[in-house]
């Protein structure tokens, strides 16, 4: 496009900007010509004036010769040539000179783009200086975000009112009753004294509600928590005897796995709980004794059923106890629907826990109180003395040889800490209409685990029945944990004399009854099975090394084995050969395109699906492109391409000596005639989120060989592209610009540094230039449409352009990119009407 002629004198001419000028200064005699050429970034306007453009190239001011030799040429880069320009000075045009050390730069500049292959031809891609300046927006106000999210509380304390703290004040109460007694049972199971659990309670209540996103969830000890630090105290009492205390292993294990998790939530790495899957996993019952409660699940079993004979007096506590439990509850679920009854139910219901342990502890202290035997012992075993108030309360002894023998066990205490809470927490916020922050829960359990132990807590993460109890409560705030924490205060320092008897056998009934409820029913065993038979397979198996090994390994055993699935999902991704079928409704008819060859268990095998024009192969990738996958790809499309093109050289006549060594021909050649001749190959990207250079590579290694097999440019077609990282990628590659590549043996990921025509053998170095050009004038959604002079109901949703600074006509994509398309029924259009273009020429 050229610039008019402005005349000589006052006078101006306005253009838009982001054009690229460039210029022909000629000498004073006119007699020699020689080119300067400077890339420009035009300011929104400039001006024509007295026979000059006053212009700036970098900190340069450079007034150009007259006007009537400029020339604009859009989206086209340009280098400088020489640093010689012509200005005019005193009515004759006399030459520029730039300093030297300018000269110097420019010549390096050429250079180094010679040597990284800067391309002569830039399409316009986003850029990594985009992607930094999107991340860092406003660097101060995101600092205060990161800072105000921390603190949770900060955003509902001020709107705390009585309404809500009826609530949590009826659920904190209810969820510390039911707390005091588990958080003890737990502690027998860890193998600590009950005061312990009590310490862990207290802790995770109180602090968790200043950084919980949810309301509902309990912090607290667990079942499988306890049994990890258990089995932790027994590999270091194992490995290191009388070395450590129980206590000082378990108040450890605390601090460092609660550390990792903080760490974890701050850096804002969340997202990595998404790679481990959630499957997780009993016996004072009968006051049996003498052998190993933490071994493996098989033994105790085994070791309990031969200990039968041996039956104690706490059998009468413990199975009464237990019974009591479930009868309590059947009676609950069974019992008609009685409104005026309602809450009576609802409370036995929830204090049946508490309830039991108050009538048995009574029973105990009838029986025991006179049958103190010579050696201090009772007849049944209860719990004696528990400590009252925090007698544990200081500085935590972190001993780093006891870091050291107890580091392996880490990560899967740490994985037991943060993956049963996420997953609890999200089940809640789910079902109760609120969305739960992940980091930020993280934070909430790191900050709790490692303040308890400054209390003497061990580690405490969210319980599942006490946070259903809590949400059934009708909770309405985190707030509620503080008054379950007063709850546990008073019983560590009111309630201590009373636990002087509470049997163990009834402890023991109350974690039965409670972790009996982890065990997976039927009918969910089955929705695994419908849902996923490899992932049921895999929980399976996580459940089997659970029982004959340990809990760690259950769990190591499901996550290697979840992410070898991954993996192979990514590795083996579907991929499918697509044609048309007409969807009809009441007055309207679209074309869909489904799989040639489409799975009768998804769509209506009688269906009829008609393949793209000959010569135009439609293929939809259903995983991104990565460097697992890519082989995979390229060889579904050039095996295709074989076998359903033409080739394009006749090769009948080809004597065997000249054929290539792996193309033995002979009824191929008959047959080759009868197929159509490749054309264009369009690529659904919809699917497609993510590619890597290998993926990168392996489209150019297919465009390579399908050129090679039709001996022609074949035009490669992109569909829905999701990311513009992905069409810088797509850019970089060759594709998109409608140009073919002046060499077919590009690569990106070479496997040497030499090219590859010092590589290739004679039969494929040489290639044509002429015949590998190829460019597709038109495309058609590179017409610019007037996007305000249709009705929104008559026109295609491709017509749609979004933002709030648009002109009102606009190209649907950029004419730099012909060959990207914004849906695939635009780009088979496009890749159909290259093929009768090419048809008619």
């Amino acid at each position: 496009m050229n610039l008019p002629r402005v005349a000589r004198g006052r006078g101006s001419f306005e253009f838009g900007c982001a054009h690229k000028l460039s210029f022909l200064p000629i000498n004073a005699n006119n007699a020699q010509i020689s080119a300067a050429i400077i890339q420009l970034r035009l300011p929104k306007k400039d001006t024509y004036a007295n026979g000059g453009l006053a212009i700036r190239y970098r900190h340069y001011r450079i007034v150009p010769s007259p006007p009537q030799q400029l020339k604009i040429q859009p989206f086209t880069h340009i280098y400088p040539l020489t640093p010689q320009i012509w200005i005019p000075h005193n009515g004759r045009l006399q030459p520029a000179l730039f300093s030297n050390w300018l000269t110097m730069a420019i010549q390096v500049r050429k250079l180094g783009k010679r040597i990284i292959n800067y391309p002569e031809e830039r399409i316009p891609v986003i850029s990594a200086r985009d992607w930094v300046r999107n991340l860092y927006h406003d660097p101060l106000q995101n600092i205060i975000s990161y800072l105000t999210s921390l603190f949770p509380i900060l955003g509902w304390m001020l709107r705390y009112n009585l309404g809500w703290a009826s609530g949590d004040i009826i659920a904190g109460i209810t969820v510390g009753i039911v707390l005091v007694p588990q958080s003890m049972s737990y502690a027998q199971i860890a193998t600590l004294p009950p005061e312990y659990g009590l310490y862990s309670s207290f802790v995770g209540v109180l602090v968790y509600c200043f950084f919980a996103t949810s309301k509902d969830v309990s912090i607290g000890p667990v079942a499988v928590m306890s049994l990890t630090v258990s089995q932790i105290i027994k590999h270091v009492n194992n490995s290191h005897p009388n070395v450590w205390e129980g206590p000082q292993i378990a108040t450890t294990v605390a601090f460092i796995c609660g550390f990792i998790v903080l760490g974890i939530g701050l850096l804002r790495l969340g997202w990595l709980v998404e790679f481990i899957p959630a499957p997780a996993v009993n016996p004072g019952l009968m006051g049996i004794s003498g052998f190993d409660t933490r071994a493996a699940t098989y033994k105790v079993f085994i070791d309990t059923l031969k200990g039968l004979p041996g039956t104690q007096l706490d059998a009468a506590f413990g199975l009464t106890g237990l019974a009591s439990l479930y009868l309590i509850r059947i009676g609950v679920i069974l019992c008609p629907e009685i409104p005026s009854k309602a809450r009576f139910f609802f409370f036995m219901s929830v204090f049946r826990n508490a309830f039991i342990i108050v009538v048995l502890t009574f029973a105990s202290w009838l029986y025991c109180r006179h049958r103190k035997d010579s050696h201090g012992k009772y007849p049944i075993k209860i719990l004696q003395d528990v400590p009252r108030g925090f007698k544990h309360l200081g500085q935590p002894n972190i001993d780093p040889d006891l870091v050291k023998a107890l580091a392996g066990e880490l990560p899967v205490a740490t994985i037991i800490l943060f993956l049963e809470h996420i997953a609890i927490s999200k089940s809640f916020g789910r079902v109760n209409g609120y969305k739960i922050n992940p980091n930020q829960e993280l934070i909430a359990i790191g900050v709790t685990n490692t303040i308890g132990t400054l209390f003497g807590a061990y580690p405490a993460t969210g319980s599942f029945s006490r946070s259903a109890l809590q949400s059934k409560s009708g909770v309405r705030s985190p707030a509620a944990g503080l008054f379950s924490a007063v709850v546990v205060i008073v019983a560590l320092y009111g309630l201590t004399p009373a636990f002087f008897w509470i049997p163990t056998a009834a402890l023991s009934a109350v974690i039965i009854h409670a972790v009996a409820d982890l065990v997976a029913a039927p009918a969910q065993v089955y929705s695994y099975w419908r849902v996923s038979p490899v992932e049921f397979v895999i929980w399976f198996a996580a459940v089997l090394v659970t029982v004959f090994a340990t809990i760690e390994d259950g769990i190591y055993t499901s996550i290697a084995a979840s992410l070898v699935l991954l993996l192979v999902r990514v590795a083996r991704p579907r991929g499918n050969f697509l044609g048309k079928v007409t969807v009809r409704g009441d007055s309207t008819s679209r074309e869909v395109f489904v799989p040639l060859k489409p799975n009768g268990n998804v769509m209506n095998p009688h269906v009829k699906v008609y393949p793209p024009s000959p010569g135009v192969l439609v293929y939809r990738f259903e995983e991104s492109l990565l460097y697992p996958n890519s082989s995979l790809a390229n060889d579904a499309i050039v095996d295709y391409v074989k076998e359903n093109t033409r080739r394009g050289k006749d090769m009948s006549n080809i004597r065997s000596g000249d054929r290539p060594w792996n193309d033995p021909g002979g009824k191929s050649e008959v047959d080759n005639a009868t197929k159509p001749l490749l054309h264009a190959v369009v690529l659904d990207f919809s699917a497609v989120s993510h590619i890597d250079t290998t993926g990168i590579q392996a489209l150019i290694d297919t465009r390579t060989e399908v050129e090679r097999w039709a001996d022609r440019p074949i035009e490669f077609h992109f569909a829905m592209i999701l990311s513009p990282w992905i069409r810088r990628s797509l850019v970089a590659g060759g594709f998109g610009s409608g140009v073919a590549s002046s060499s077919p043996h590009h690569e990106v990921a070479p496997v040497t540094r030499y090219h590859d025509e010092y590589i290739s053998d004679p039969q494929h170095s040489s290639v044509d230039p002429e015949q590998v050009q190829g460019y597709r004038e038109e495309d058609p959604e590179a017409i610019i449409v007037n996007v305000g002079s249709k009705s929104a109901s008559s026109r295609p949703s491709s017509d749609y352009t979004h933002g709030s600074k648009v002109d009102d006509d606009a190209p649907i994509v950029p004419s730099a990119t012909p060959f990207f398309h914004f849906d695939l029924a635009a780009a088979v259009r496009a890749a159909e009407t290259g093929l009768v273009s090419r048809g008619r020429l």
